[in-house]
Parts: C-alpha cells; sequence; structure tokens
C-alpha cells in the first residue's frame, strides 16, 4: 500500500464450520487461527503415529472395488486435499480441475442454451474467447460489460443466467464491486461467478461477499512456482458443487495426482510470497507511475487509480500484478520485453519469479487491450534488484 495509507487488515480467522466435508481432520482446526496458519495446516492427514504428514501421490488410476475412492477420475485422495484446503481458504465446496479453463469451461456449460452470460469486456483471454465462441455457436447470449461500473452490469443482468466476474480483471486491473453484483445476481437469479485467481483467498472472499462460485486457477498464485496446471471451483452451496461432480467426472477435467501435491505444496507459503510481492509491487508501481517512458500505470494499490478507493474498501491488498503502457507506444514495449535481464519476458503470473509481457503480442487477445500495455507479474526476487533491471532496460526503450 502506499507508505502514508495503513495497511488494510488481514482476512478474519477461518470458521472450521465453513470446512470441506472431506476435509481429513478438521477437528485440529483451531477458529482463532490466522490464515497465515490455516495455510499451513488445511487438507493434512489426521494425526495418527506412523501417518505421513502430507498426503502422499499416489500414482494410480484404479483402486480394489468396495472403497471410497474406485476410480481417479472421480476423485482422490490426493485431490480432497486440496479441495478441503481451498474450501476451508474461501468458506464453500471445492472441487479441482485439470486447470483453470478446465474449470470455467464445466461452468459455462452449466448454462441453459441460449441463456444470457453477463462477462466482464476485460478477462482472462482463455475465458473470453470461449464465452466468444459460445455466443457464435448460439450455445449462450452473451453481454459484455465494464464490470467495475456496477450500473451497466445491473443493466446488462435483465434475464441473465450467469454473471462472471474477475476483480481485478486481467490484464486491465478494473476492481468490480463484488458484494454489488451479487445483490444484483441475485435479484435475476443468476449464478454469480467470481474468477479471484488475482486477488486469492489473501485479499478477497468472494462467497462472503455473495457469490455463488469462486473460480482460481491454482496454475498461478496457490501452485506459485510455474510448474502445474490446475484449477478449483468452490460453491457456497453443497448441492452446487455435488451437480458440478458429474460434469467433471463426464467431461474428463481431473488434476493429476502430482498437481494435486504441487498445488497444495505451493498453498502452504501462499501467505508469505503473496505479502512479499505485493509490497514489492507497490513499490515498483510508485517508481513506474514517476518514470519518463511510462504513460500509465494500472495497479489499484495507487490513489490515482480507478479503482483504488474500491480496493481499499473491499480488499485486503491490492495484488500482485500491474500494467503498464508507454509513451513511446508499442515499439516501447516491446523493447522493454527485449532489453530486461533479470525479468523473465513470458506469460503467466503468480510464479516465485517475476514476469513481464505485451498482451497484444497474442492474436487472440482483445482489442480493447492496448498495443503498448505490459503486463507485469511481480516474484518473490529483492525489489531492489527487480527495479535495477527495469529502470535500465527503461532508459534504453
Amino acid at each position: 500500500m502506499p507508505h502514508n495509507e495503513p495497511t488494510p487488515p488481514d482476512p478474519p480467522p477461518l470458521d472450521p464450520s465453513d470446512l470441506h466435508p472431506t476435509d481429513l481432520d478438521p477437528t485440529d482446526l483451531d477458529p482463532t487461527w490466522a490464515i497465515d496458519t490455516a495455510l499451513v495446516h488445511l487438507g493434512r492427514p489426521a494425526r495418527e503415529p506412523g501417518q505421513p504428514l502430507n498426503v502422499p501421490i499416489e500414482a494410480v488410476s484404479t483402486y480394489h472395488a468396495g472403497g471410497e475412492v474406485e476410480y481417479a477420475r472421480d476423485g482422490t485422495r490426493g485431490s480432497q486435499a486440496l479441495e478441503s484446503a481451498l474450501a476451508g481458504l474461501e468458506g464453500g465446496h471445492a472441487l479441482a480441475f485439470a486447470s483453470g479453463m478446465a474449470a470455467a469451461s464445466a461452468l459455462l456449460d452449466t448454462v441453459d442454451t441460449g441463456g444470457i452470460v453477463v462477462a466482464p469486456r476485460h478477462a482472462y483471454t482463455g475465458v473470453a474467447v470461449r464465452a466468444r465462441k459460445l455466443d457464435q455457436l448460439g450455445r449462450v447470449s452473451l453481454r459484455t460489460v465494464d464490470i467495475s461500473d456496477t450500473d451497466e452490469v445491473a443493466a446488462a443482468a435483465d434475464g441473465a443466467s450467469m454473471i462472471w466476474i474477475e476483480s481485478p480483471t486481467n490484464p486491465m486491473m478494473e476492481v468490480a464491486d463484488i458484494a454489488a453484483i451479487a445483490t444484483i445476481g441475485k435479484a435475476n437469479r443468476a449464478t454469480v461467478v467470481c474468477d479471484n485467481t488475482f486477488a486469492t483467498p489473501m485479499a478477497q472472499r468472494p462467497l462472503e461477499l455473495g457469490a455463488d462460485v469462486v473460480l482460481h486457477s491454482a496454475t498461478k498464485m496457490i501452485g506459485g512456482h510455474s510448474d502445474l496446471l490446475a484449477g478449483v471451483l468452490v460453491f457456497a452451496d453443497s448441492d452446487a458443487a455435488a451437480s458440478m461432480l458429474p460434469q467433471r467426472t463426464l467431461l474428463g477435467g481431473f488434476p493429476g495426482a502430482l498437481e494435486c501435491f504441487l498445488a497444495l505444496r505451493g498453498l502452504r507459503t501462499l501467505a508469505l510470497r503473496w505479502r512479499h510481492a505485493q509490497n514489492s509491487t507497490q513499490i515498483l508501481a510508485e517508481r513506474l507511475a514517476q518514470h519518463p517512458a511510462i504513460s500509465r500505470v494500472r495497479y489499484p494499490g495507487l490513489p490515482d487509480d480507478p479503482g483504488y478507493f474500491r480496493a481499499q474498501r473491499t480488499m485486503a491488498g491490492p495484488g500482485t500484478v500491474l500494467a503498464v503502457e508507454f509513451t513511446g507506444g508499442p515499439g516501447a514495449a516491446r523493447s522493454l520485453s527485449d532489453r530486461v535481464r533479470l525479468w523473465v519476458h513470458a506469460t503467466s503470473l503468480g510464479g516465485v519469479e517475476s514476469l513481464l509481457e505485451r498482451r497484444r503480442r497474442w492474436a487472440l487477445e482483445s482489442e480493447l487491450v492496448p498495443e503498448d500495455l505490459v503486463r507485469m507479474s511481480v516474484g518473490i526476487e529483492d525489489v531492489e534488484d527487480l527495479w535495477a533491471d527495469l529502470s535500465a532496460a527503461l532508459e534504453r526503450v
């Protein structure tokens, strides 16, 4: 946060009554624990002599008949451990998927043919492309909105089946009023989905704000090490989670044993990585905003950002991703990507390494995204090393 602003409080302690039914040892949870403690202890095996501290990797597809688990595509002890942890963090009922897109596609497939989907005009490319394709096929009727404009969302929500929220949006960093949109959704009997990949449970818990479903690309900040693909859906309603289970099974979007293990291992250090990276992001955003090569910094931790006051009110921190635009236009953006030495020119975000890319290099990225916009995902390196690399590259730009 800006150095002269108070730091928002961390999310409140977790309530064990919100945990997923498949939690392996919920009796050991203390309702006074902070999220840092819960991240370490959720999704563990029962504390019994001789039992492993972590749920082991089970490299198996089928099990002896008659037990709790019979076939890996229906669920495994590893997936249940990951689901248990994310359910506890978000306060709902979780299902793990093979990727964030597998989770998103499964959700979109629940919309009845011709049903209206209200979605952000700026959103993760994969979800945006999938939604547009379904609209072209006549499977859904897509209405895109400025998700930060609650009145515009309300106007588009009439008769909607689903309202899709990203907050902050990817890559434009707009902040939505999740609680207000959830109220709009309930008034229209629409399912409200919130992609919480950028904010993570460290910054906001959309189910507590009234959303029906939370989506995570666990590939990103949850896994945290750029070494897995996974997604998670967390439902406020247990029946809704149960109804999604056959959808996941029949579509085959089940995560592998190694991916579940790695995602859960990454989750253990989320609080440490997130706080360190967020502090660095704030410092870099403030410095970039003063640099003559930069025409705009998009980050809700800056007081002049359109989402600043909403983020102050609704989030426990502005996060670890920012976007910049250049006085020199797209050529300058490309030049930065070519000239950095420590920053990695690559897609994705949320890893321990700092990544940047010009988003319009992707042919399917929305034309509404400026040609010179570079998205930056800040990792856990020393902030002065990150700035020295950026500053040197910007001087040459």
